[in-house]
């Protein structure tokens, strides 16, 4: 029987040189939930995706994904076990079609990455493969695009392709939204919600529309500790949430307030 936690983190700590970024923080991500990682600005949210993903060793705590004590584990191992990152800025090929992005991430599974004297037509068997992945994101219809064309939007979501290629179970989406305006947030949120089903999303999120409308839970951080926990209806009454953010319970918990960054 799976584990009810997919990933569970025990006092995490993460300092730089007496500066505490990240402060005893034990964390339980849900096997199946959206769950969202907020916070105002220097609250460690970005330090702490680091210490999940082995680009920063913790100062103190324990890492486990799916009851195995990851804490040690290079980031190559940590990947491999199938926690996959999305990062602030888009990380796509401009210069290649949207279609030859999809398949690149598919090639790394086959272990083929490297082999560059291979003709091209021994990877049209991921074409299937990869064309389905663009019609779960919609991007179906601009297969044969240059990406370096394509609008910002509809970057991410080509992002959100290659992340799904690498068949992850769990998705540390970081900022996904960011910089958008509000039809290519409405599109995102939507394609978040549907590559959901099957797996699992933890996502640092500064607009609070997207949180309310699709994390089933949500951590608030602040100085690099968790100070709330629970659903977003839980966590827009929490005194020290709203003080957290300099407001009352509307301006705090908005897509307007402050709140993105690490």
């Amino acid at each position: 029987m799976a584990a009810e936690f997919i990933l569970q983190t025990q006092g995490l700590t993460k300092e730089f040189k007496g500066f505490v970024a990240v402060n005893d923080v034990d964390l339980k991500v849900r096997r199946g939930h959206i769950h969202a990682l907020i916070g105002p600005n220097g609250a460690g949210k970005t330090t702490f995706f680091n210490l999940l993903t082995k680009f920063l060793p913790p100062s103190r705590g324990r890492i486990f994904f799916n009851d195995t004590d990851i804490t040690t584990e290079r980031p190559a191992q940590t990947a491999l076990r199938g926690i996959v990152r999305s990062f602030q800025i888009s990380a796509v090929f401009p210069h290649m079609t949207v279609l030859e992005n999809v398949r690149a991430a598919l090639q790394r599974n086959l272990g083929t990455s490297f082999h560059f004297w291979k003709p091209e037509r021994s990877l049209f068997g991921l074409h299937a493969r990869a064309l389905e992945l663009l019609s779960a994101v919609d991007l179906q219809d601009f297969a044969q695009e240059l990406t370096v064309n394509l609008p910002y939007g509809r970057k991410r979501a080509l992002e959100l392709a290659t992340t799904l290629a690498l068949e992850p179970e769990l998705m540390l989406l970081d900022e996904p939204t960011q910089g958008m305006g509000h039809e290519d947030v409405d599109r995102v949120t939507q394609l978040i919600k549907k590559v959901s089903a099957g797996r699992t999303i933890l996502m640092v999120e500064h607009n609070m529309n997207v949180v309310a409308s699709i994390a089933d839970r949500i951590t608030v951080l602040q100085r690099g500790a968790i100070i709330a926990d629970g659903t977003y209806a839980e966590v827009s009454r929490n005194p020290l949430v709203m003080e957290a953010y300099m407001g009352t319970t509307e301006a705090a918990l908005s897509s307007d307030a402050p709140g993105a960054g690490a």
